[in-house]
């Protein structure tokens, strides 16, 4: 696809080579030298990404052909493509994706790939002229990136937003059609998402249209402002988030809304003063001693034992009745594995999956069973992936690994739970509790 051809073994040993040499950058010298080193070594970085991207963009072609003269259908030969790139580059399957999209924009964008191999555009950058340019025909593209890029001084000194809307001026001139179906679509892909944030707190995102997003923003700063001016003492951001919780939930911030929370917890943390870290389902680790707290302020509780070594955390199994919830396997798996269990990814697991296909004779079980996001469940089934659970000695924790079509080998292992008491019981299991806040 580039005329500088598929990248081989030599090429990377020289790659390795430079990542070895750069660790002895720096010592003494002035800080001339070292400002031309900072600008030196953002040059080295924006070729990288200049050489990874045709890589990538190689590889794809190569993988494509190979899985066509094999006779796999067209609708299946880019499966896994993306996920091999995330894992090459120790990234999650998402930024895979989008590693591979900057990639192919970057055939039809030799200047701004030329930019980059010189340094003199960085990937931030070149992803904004991507990204902005991603509604148009492969024609007009290209005819930006001429207009652009050809002439290295066009961009010089703009910052990230006079370049957006620079791009976007091009963009609406050659096909202002394109722009208007882009921001139609944008609408469809409204949606409200979470992510962890510090200290045990989390950011609740909403992509909405932008008149929808202005409106709450103002009304929410309005309403607050009228609190303070009647005595409120808490601050002006503070009532806007409270505001926010009780619009939504209907019931007061101070009361909490009434939902239901998977809280993961050793009897230790949970009944003594153990500092073993507690697991949210969805957010992550939390001090016990805040654990502790949300149960002492919670009436609805139910409780269901889980059975872990003490020593390495591996989950072995789950009380088999449980009041609030049914028993199954998917549960259990979802206690385990918490995260999507790809290397690299920790998005939600949305799917329960046997690692060894069950047309393949897979058996239905714990071991060989792993949580997964569905991209990465989807790529598992590309042509030429192979997987296998590793056998565990007892108390170890689950792993399976994994070969992709190159041969290059990766091993999944879950995360160990909190620690338990060191109690013997029958059958050499151990207790910890899994609580559930319910409603």
């Amino acid at each position: 696809m580039f005329d500088t051809g598929v990248v081989e073994e030599a090429d990377a040993a020289g790659v390795a080579a430079l990542v070895g040499w750069l660790a002895g950058v720096g010592g003494d010298v002035d800080d001339g030298a070292r400002i031309d080193l900072l600008r030196a070594l953002e040059d080295v970085k924006a070729a990288c990404v200049a050489a990874q991207a045709k890589t990538a963009a190689d590889f794809e072609a190569s993988r494509i052909a190979l899985r066509a003269a094999a006779g796999v259908p067209k609708y299946r030969r880019n499966r896994g493509i993306s996920s091999e790139i995330a894992l090459a580059r120790r990234d999650s399957p998402h930024r895979g994706s989008q590693h591979l999209g900057f990639a192919q924009a970057m055939v039809d964008m030799p200047h701004t790939l030329a930019l980059l191999e010189r340094g003199l555009l960085n990937e931030w950058r070149a992803t904004i002229l991507v990204r902005e340019t991603a509604c148009l025909d492969r024609e007009d593209r290209t005819g930006i990136d001429a207009e652009l890029c050809a002439d290295p001084t066009t961009l010089d000194g703009l910052g990230d937003r006079a370049l957006t809307a620079t791009v976007r001026e091009h963009a609406a001139r050659r096909d202002a059609e394109a722009m208007v179906k882009r921001a139609s679509k944008a609408v469809g892909d409204r949606r409200v998402t979470t992510r962890p944030a510090h200290d045990t707190m989390a950011y609740v995102n909403a992509l909405l249209p932008v008149d929808q997003a202005v409106a709450i923003q103002a009304i929410l700063g309005r309403d607050a402002d009228s609190l303070r001016a009647g005595g409120d003492e808490r601050t002006r951001s503070q009532i806007m988030a409270d505001l926010l919780v009780e619009r939504v939930t209907g019931i007061s911030a101070v009361v909490g809304p009434p939902i239901t929370v998977n809280l993961v917890i050793s009897d230790e943390s949970l009944f003594a003063d153990g500092t073993d870290a507690a697991h949210v389902e969805g957010y992550g680790p939390i001090p016990a001693g805040l654990a502790r707290h949300w149960v002492k302020d919670r009436n609805n509780l139910e409780l269901r034992r889980v059975y872990a070594n003490p020593t390495t955390g591996a989950l072995t199994t789950m009380e088999s009745v449980s009041r609030c919830f049914p028993p199954g396997l998917a549960r259990f798996i979802d206690v385990r594995d918490r995260y999507c269990r790809a290397p690299w990814c920790d998005a939600p697991i949305r799917h329960r999956d046997h690692i060894v296909e069950h047309q393949a004779g897979g058996p239905t079980t714990a071991d060989n069973g792993a949580g997964l996001c569905e991209a990465c469940n989807h790529a598992k089934q590309g042509a030429g992936w192979q997987s296998q659970p590793v056998t565990q000695k007892p108390g170890e924790r689950h792993s399976y690994r994994f070969t992709i079509p190159t041969g290059h080998e990766y091993t999944s292992t879950a995360p160990p739970t909190p620690t338990p008491l060191d109690i013997y019981m029958p059958a050499e299991r151990w207790v910890r509790t899994v609580l559930y806040e319910a409603a």
